[in-house]
């Protein structure tokens, strides 16, 4: 059956009066969950899923794949308001959301986040529909050599997030990658670093280590003094007339159309390889989108790509998460993961052969995908205003109310103490390193993807593979190569059009590139390799001809 047939298969079946209720219930209970900081989108779908059994495996998806695109759109609240993501997935918005909300634009922070994780969550429902089974077939060629280059390769970004800090950065970078070993050693369960403690052989919680350095150390210091503690979030002179202008908004994240393509297809790369998440694909998208443009200074200032690329990336990357449990029975992230269970429970089996046997299920499940991010605009468009209302009080009643509900969301993970303390101690921290001024977030990606590396790398060594894989293996000498250009790119940036080396960067880098390209199986890999080296090679050889480079050079 053809792609029409199958949707018009399953659309009966989905588009039902009690369906429909079910997902904007479910979605406005995302929003909710993913605008509290502490309270997480899977918590949020395994409260759900136990009131989808009594119903039918559309019924039942439809509603928790509503809870999933809530709660990635609600973080994007928080995160704007008040600088603090409300879920992982959100860290990258608040880089460029929160200034912009501090600089007495609220209004326009928040109407392009909603219009990038609707665009974005879009895209990503295309694709799932067009070529689900075959993108799934990339995540089944990764082994842990190319997990482990694939989060090598997101550390490097830390590179460049930070800027003129870039040794400060790199240090905070080490520093979470150290805070990542502290607990349980992930191959033999051997102590490291406990000192004797044993609630510390637990390790730390990633929530409460998240809050602590963003929320509490960013609540310090806002309200540092009596003046500081008297503001109003949005400014004094602003706050009074904050209004949403979602036609404007809607213009803004148009115009950057290359953003919202580029961000979503990359959410969706990262969310076919299982266990990467959204977690990474926002910060990457963050990155990307820093590296393109032409203004990279602005970022971190209250850059409108800054917002457009992490929010348009984190819904997609549902879409990819998707494909990859439907197609090969393999979850994405934690939320797919309890989808997953749903489905089993409902008899139903995922696997390669699932949308061919399944049409009626597999194209309900793109639907209702399609349908959500709808969803979420309309409620969206309902209850930011409201939200808008935040920015309105001053900046010591706004601290009180934030720290209690991260306390309370902090302490319904686990319900022990230690996370508490947890959150105490990393706020404390954060603060005095924003005093010294480190930045935060590169301590926030080591924490993050220190103990994803460490568990790829020791399936590496446990597979008896020497270190003549990362050249072997394509997928990871891609990322090794992706890595280094990287770690120069914020050098590049730096002395664009001034030195000659430069010049050569982009050319060298589709050579190099195409390499491990033309490394890959099939046809269409091995003809795409052959392009970017021709392009390259074209690029080189204007560059030497060009008289603009040798004066340059001299």
């Amino acid at each position: 059956m053809d792609l029409f047939s199958n949707i018009a298969l399953a659309g009966p079946e989905l588009f039902t009066l009690t369906t429909m209720a079910l997902m904007l219930l479910g979605t406005f209970v995302g929003l909710l969950a993913g605008a509290i900081p502490g309270f997480t989108i899977a918590m949020a779908v395994v409260l759900v899923l136990p009131f989808t059994f009594a119903m039918s495996p559309v019924q039942g998806l439809a509603t928790m794949i509503a809870v999933y695109v809530g709660g990635l759109s609600g973080g994007l609240m928080s995160g704007i308001l008040t600088g603090i993501p409300g879920t992982p997935s959100s860290v990258a918005t608040t880089f460029d959301g929160y200034p912009m909300a501090k600089s007495g634009r609220p209004g326009l922070a928040l109407g392009i986040g909603v219009w990038s994780s609707f665009f974005g969550g879009i895209i990503a429902s295309v694709v799932l529909m067009l070529i689900a089974p075959q993108l799934a077939m990339i995540g089944l060629e990764f082994q842990p050599v190319d997990f482990f280059a694939l989060v090598l390769f997101a550390l490097t970004v830390t590179a460049s997030l930070a800027g003129d800090q870039l040794l400060k950065g790199l240090i905070g970078a080490l520093f979470g990658l150290l805070i990542a070993t502290i607990g349980s050693d992930v191959v033999f369960g051997l102590p490291r670093f406990n000192f004797g403690v044993d609630e510390v052989s637990k390790g730390f919680a990633f929530l409460p280590v998240l809050v602590g350095l963003f929320a509490f150390s960013r609540l310090l210091s806002d309200v540092r003094d009596s003046s500081s503690a008297g503001q109003k979030l949005g400014g004094d002179e602003t706050a009074n007339v904050v209004k949403i202008d979602y036609v404007a908004s809607c213009k803004v994240v148009l115009a950057r159309w290359v953003n919202v393509i580029r961000s979503s297809l990359l959410g969706v790369f990262v969310g076919v390889l299982p266990a990467a998440g959204s977690t990474i694909s926002n910060i990457l998208a963050y990155d990307q989108a820093k590296k393109s443009s032409k203004e990279p200074e602005t970022f971190g200032k209250g850059a409108i790509d800054g917002i457009i690329a992490p929010e348009a990336a984190n819904n997609a990357t549902a879409g990819g998460a998707l494909i990859v449990m439907m197609a090969l029975g393999l979850p994405g992230d934690i939320m797919t993961a309890i989808m997953l269970g749903a489905l089993l429970v409902h008899d139903v089996i995922p696997s390669p052969s699932f949308i061919s046997d399944e049409p009626m299920i597999a194209y309900s499940i793109f639907l209702a995908f399609f349908v959500a991010n709808f969803m979420m605009l309309f409620l969206q468009s309902i209850t930011l205003r409201g939200f808008v209302l935040v920015t309105k009080v001053k900046m010591y009643m706004l601290t009180a109310v934030i720290l209690f509900y991260c306390a309370v969301g902090i302490f319904a993970l686990n319900n022990i103490a230690y996370d508490m303390w947890t959150l105490l101690i990393f706020g404390i921290l954060g603060f005095v390193m924003r005093a010294l001024g480190f930045p935060i977030v590169p301590i926030v990606l080591g924490v993050v993807l220190g103990q994803i590396a460490e568990v790829r790398l020791s399936q590496v060594y446990a597979r008896g593979d020497g270190l003549d894989v990362f050249l072997t293996r394509p997928w990871a000498l891609f990322f090794i190569l992706l890595s280094g250009f990287s770690i120069m790119f914020p050098s590049y940036q730096k002395q664009r059009g001034k030195k000659a080396w430069a010049h050569y960067f982009t050319p060298v880098l589709l050579i190099v590139l195409a390499v491990p390209v033309f490394m890959m199986p099939g046809t269409i890999r091995p003809i795409i390799a052959g392009v970017m080296a021709l392009t390259g090679i074209t690029q080189l050889i204007m560059q030497v001809r060009s008289p603009k480079a040798l004066d340059t050079s001299q």
